[in-house]
């Protein structure tokens, strides 16, 4: 059975903005790409590096260690070095604050 857990409030993400937590043993990505909100794992499949200090652009979110590009609705790097897909959480906006299901 799944939880939905809070992750922020939606003002900690603006349109454009990348946001990173852990709860337990999930480190957890916060995207808002053009006013849609995405969840992913935060570490980069290729290598240790924190997805939150990366870069989003119309693409994804890309890596800052080695560049590799992920597709935020289905979590596909779109360039190499990375191989491995992340993984994909389902989102939930509720009274101004946003909801991730593990």
């Amino acid at each position: 059975m799944s939880d939905w857990i809070k992750a922020c409030n939606k003002e900690q993400v603006k349109e454009g903005q990348l946001f990173g937590f852990v709860h337990g043993d999930k480190k957890i990505l916060i995207a808002n790409l053009k006013g849609k909100i995405h969840a992913t794992d935060l570490i980069c499949t290729h290598a240790d590096a924190d997805l939150s200090t990366g870069f989003l652009s119309d693409e994804g979110v890309r890596c800052p260690l080695h560049l590799s590009v992920f597709n935020l609705v289905n979590g596909v790097p779109q360039n190499l070095p990375a191989e491995t897909p992340l993984k994909i959480y389902n989102v939930k906006i509720d009274a101004n604050e946003i909801y991730v299901e593990l």
